[in-house]
């Protein structure tokens, strides 16, 4: 398969280089080429957009709904053929890819739904005979630059209510998702997306994502990514005064307390831990531990990480597959050096694979560092968990909120006073009970705390916020 961009309702091959995608699982294989951009190619994409604007911001909400519905019903029909090929390009499992694929059909039809939503109020006015209420009305055009590790979930949770709120799109995605994004935007086209309104650019961070942070006449950005890029998205952003979003890192933190209920506390603790190989802002990095049970619960982590089943993406049996690249191969092996050099391993995955065949990280749980040890206040992103015990509550509230990140933070107890306490001490954005850190349901809002995000939120109600702005009317009758 080849990339290819999409800009003002045509397909084209860009001349800005290539790069191959290779299979993580199985780095030997080839799935593709890409074909990379220049910066006039987002420069271009930018005017296609600016001209689609008035056309698509003039349409009703539940005309752009139809598109948004029509789109839902093309993606469940293709969603085993896309569902392999994400996990083909990035390495997540097939069976969590299908759930992905899924999860971009229900936020198709959330948004879809939302086309005929009041978008207004009626307020007050102090003198007689006047009408005055707010409207919402589009940003504009909105840049959207997606990561890789939610291939096709990330990217429709930013364009479909940038779409049903009437704006129109450039989207850069990451280099290892372009495969994907290159599906994605040939069924939004088949769906009936018009020429323009959605504008695909496939290419590099420091060519094309520059270009469209610097040249592309921009009303709003929304970035996922590293904490270092979201920064520089910001301070791009803000020179120019262009709304923006970014969701960043995180460095997500459990805590284990004595009462809680083990039976379902581990498999939680696993999931959040070692599901997408760790490759989730939301994933659980750090288990903070009641001392009283600390040897109980490294003992049922060790035995469920052993039986973590860890292959090939394609896989149905595979509950872990490979990391996503060499990068993130050279980077999460060196938290695993650090790991076996400063601390102690307690447990480590096992598999049967030639793990020299792929970006293969075995998961990992590890402890005997201090708080501010990189193994406990850097980003990983990968399959290696650090744990940590406390001799009181106030303790382990300590160390969970001992980060610069504020993304997301569990508790597992059966005592709703320490439960209740951690939802409002927890300094994070996403607070959960008996819950793992990772993930979040597409009607609430999503976003982080400190460095984790620009403190806006995506999904649900609040993302029509931040597309849209709002304009107070006034009429006088009289």
């Amino acid at each position: 398969m080849e990339s290819r961009n999409w800009i003002g309702g045509e397909w084209y091959t860009p001349t800005g280089g290539t790069m191959a995608v290779h299979n993580p699982s199985r780095t030997a294989e080839q799935l593709g080429t890409l074909y990379l951009s220049r910066p006039e190619d987002a420069v271009a994409a930018g005017h296609a957009a600016r001209q689609a604007l008035p056309k698509w911001a003039g349409m009703t909400g539940a005309a752009r709904a139809e598109v948004l519905y029509k789109a839902a019903e093309l993606f469940h029909q293709h969603l085993d053929s896309l569902a392999r090929l994400a996990s083909a390009e990035m390495g997540k499992p097939i069976t969590e890819m299908r759930g992905e694929v899924m999860r971009a059909v229900h936020i198709l039809r959330y948004y879809a739904a939302e086309g005929v939503r009041a978008i207004g109020s009626v307020i007050p006015a102090n003198g007689k005979d006047v009408l005055q209420f707010t409207k919402r009305v589009p940003l504009g055009v909105v840049g959207v630059i997606t990561p890789w590790n939610f291939p096709v979930a990330i990217p429709i949770w930013k364009i479909a209510p940038a779409l049903i709120c009437g704006n129109t799109v450039v989207w850069k995605p990451a280099e290892m998702a372009s495969l994907t994004a290159t599906r994605v935007t040939e069924l939004l086209a088949e769906a009936g997306v018009p020429a323009g309104v959605l504008n695909l650019v496939i290419g590099e961070g420091a060519t094309v994502g520059q270009a469209l942070l610097d040249a592309v006449d921009l009303d709003g950005v929304s970035f996922t990514g590293s904490t270092t890029t979201g920064r520089k998205v910001a301070a791009a952003c803000a020179s120019r005064n262009i709304k923006y979003q970014t969701e960043m890192g995180g460095k997500n933190a459990a805590v284990v307390w004595r009462d809680a209920d083990l039976a379902k506390t581990i498999p939680a603790l696993i999931s959040g831990a070692f599901s997408s190989a760790g490759q989730k802002c939301t994933a659980t990095s750090r288990i903070i531990v009641d001392r009283a049970c600390f040897d109980e619960v490294v003992a049922r982590l060790a035995d469920a990480i052993a039986s973590i089943r860890v292959g090939p993406a394609l896989e149905p049996e595979t509950y872990m597959g490979p990391v996503a690249s060499q990068a993130q191969y050279d980077k999460v092996t060196s938290y695993v050096r650090l790991a076996e050099q400063d601390g102690q391993v307690l447990a480590r995955g096992r598999t049967d694979v030639d793990t020299t065949l792929g970006y293969y990280v075995l998961p990992m749980l590890a402890t005997g560092v201090a708080v501010d040890h990189p193994l406990v206040q850097e980003e990983i992103f990968g399959p290696v968990a650090t744990i940590l015990a406390a001799d009181s509550f106030e303790e382990a509230m300590a160390l969970c909120n001992q980060t610069v990140y504020g993304l997301s933070a569990s508790i597992f107890t059966q005592d709703l006073q320490k439960a209740l306490r951690f939802l409002e001490e927890a300094e994070a954005g996403l607070v959960r009970v008996n819950l793992e850190t990772a993930g979040v349901e597409y009607q609430s809002p999503f976003g982080g705390m400190k460095a984790s995000s620009s403190h806006t939120r995506e999904q649900g109600q609040a993302a029509l916020e931040f597309y849209t702005q709002v304009k107070t009317c006034a009429v006088y009758y009289g």
